[in-house]
């Protein structure tokens, strides 16, 4: 059919895909060429199956961001659409920057998600209405947060109920090294202890809870 939007599933979750799979049948436009579970599949099979659009999950093996920039380098008309559940910011970021046409959470009505796929199709970008917050926000407030990876990495522990001595050993430093970095994440969150640095780091879309 000409016109006809060839779609690429990749998550490592069956009843998603087959979920996804049913949503989009009855859609005369679109057609689901392949489905992957992990991001050397996913790159693979864009290759081979040569997708309008990578419907991609982020937490997959392998990891959707790193499969991202891969397909954007090496396969630059297959635009990719990450659909996952998971939100923050660093994530959103990361996903975009590796070349992520749009970003979308998986509990988006059908209707956003057609609408995302079309648009991605046409090379548009595509991001839920809360991603695209978060986006504004992150950059509106970055002069002052301007968190390292690293930064986040460790407060993302911290928000687990780690102590610093256990974030230590996670990360492979040691425990003055943790109190460094803490000491850098308090000064710039503007805080004075650890649960402030948690709650501002959520409040700004930094990390989220369940991390």
């Amino acid at each position: 059919m000409t016109g006809t939007i060839r779609v690429l599933i990749v998550d490592d979750h069956p009843v998603v895909r087959a979920g996804l799979r049913g949503m989009l049948a009855d859609e005369p436009d679109i057609e689901v060429v392949g489905e992957g579970s992990n991001s050397d599949e996913a790159v693979a099979m864009t290759h081979a199956l040569d997708p309008t659009v990578v419907l991609m999950d982020l937490k997959m093996p392998g990891g959707g961001a790193s499969a991202t920039a891969r397909i954007a380098q090496e396969k630059p008309l297959s635009r990719v659409l990450i659909l996952t559940t998971y939100g923050s910011d660093d994530e959103i970021l990361r996903a975009v920057e590796a070349g992520a046409t749009g970003y979308l959470l998986k509990h988006a009505e059908r209707s956003d998600l057609l609408a995302a796929i079309r648009g991605a199709g046409r090379g548009e970008t595509m991001l839920a209405p809360s991603v695209a917050e978060k986006l504004t926000r992150r950059v509106r407030n970055s002069k002052t947060e301007n968190l390292s990876a690293r930064e986040i990495e460790v407060l993302r522990l911290v928000a687990q109920g780690l102590t610093n001595a256990a974030v230590g050993a996670r990360l492979f430093i040691s425990e003055a090294t943790v109190k460094t970095y803490m000491l850098r994440i308090f000064g710039k969150l503007k805080v004075d202890d650890r649960t402030a640095a948690v709650m501002a780091a959520v409040n700004r879309g930094l990390i989220t809870v369940e991390e």
